[in-house]
């Protein structure tokens, strides 16, 4: 076992009142993960680049209201149109820190539930540090999700 596999992982889990396709979309198409992506409402996504198949490539920029700018990317290893999307995840500060993002939508009677993972953490440190970010983030996605 690497030493990330004991690092745990980020679970977070919704229910959007809207298809699966509309939050499909919010992950994968850049002008509308550029109206959400963030952990502040102050933060402006500046980059959105998607190749949006397995072994296609992502890059997302953005600048927080302080001037402080990031930059994520990987790339995708499974690619279920809105039903599960995974990819690596690392910001361009720190490329050899790659972990990995699982998202399933599963679509019921009231609209869809979304299970978002993220794992294989290079430390306990980096999973909560994303811990507190993907929260915050998450509140700019169901604030957009409210919108659409």
């Amino acid at each position: 076992m690497h030493a990330s596999e004991h690092t745990g992982e980020v679970r977070l889990v919704r229910h959007y009142p809207v298809s699966a396709d509309k939050i499909w979309r919010a992950w994968t198409e850049p002008q509308a993960l550029m109206r959400w992506f963030g952990p502040t409402p102050d933060t402006i996504a500046t980059h959105a680049e998607i190749d949006l198949r397995v072994g296609g490539r992502y890059r997302i920029a953005f600048q927080s209201p302080d001037g402080e700018h990031n930059e994520v990317g990987g790339e995708y290893l499974e690619v279920h149109p809105n039903q599960r999307l995974v990819f690596h995840w690392a910001f361009h500060s720190t490329p050899e820190r790659v972990s990995r993002v699982s998202i399933t939508l599963t679509p019921d009677a009231d609209g869809t539930g979304l299970t978002f993972v993220h794992d294989r953490f290079v430390d306990i440190q980096a999973r909560n540090n994303h811990e507190r970010g993907w929260n915050a983030f998450f509140q700019q996605l169901d604030q957009f999700m409210e919108a659409v």
